[in-house]
């Protein structure tokens, strides 16, 4: 089992279109195999930092996803909205 985790920070007020773009990443990545669960969150001392932990049964699934032409198209219409581009890290037990 692995978790990926997602920091990202947003550009100004464009909180209801990141919100809404998490949500369609994650509607879809609960649609693929592997996928175990995922949750957003975001900084309280910092609302425009997102932090996305999910949850996958291994690497494979995962990069089977990430290299999703889907994912690809909704992640890059997501970076127009972030000051740096998206921290990711990936950890197992």
């Amino acid at each position: 089992m692995i978790k990926v985790i997602m920091e990202r920070t947003i550009k100004g007020r464009n909180v209801s279109e990141i919100v809404r773009l998490l949500r369609m990443l994650r509607v879809k990545a609960m649609q693929q195999p592997g996928y175990i669960s995922g949750e957003t969150l975001h900084a309280i001392d910092d609302p425009n930092s997102y932090l996305v932990i999910s949850t996958w049964e291994n690497l494979k699934d995962w990069e089977a996803w990430f290299n999703n032409p889907e994912r690809q198209k909704l992640q890059a219409e997501l970076d127009k909205y972030l000051e740096v581009p998206t921290n990711m890290r990936i950890f197992t037990y």
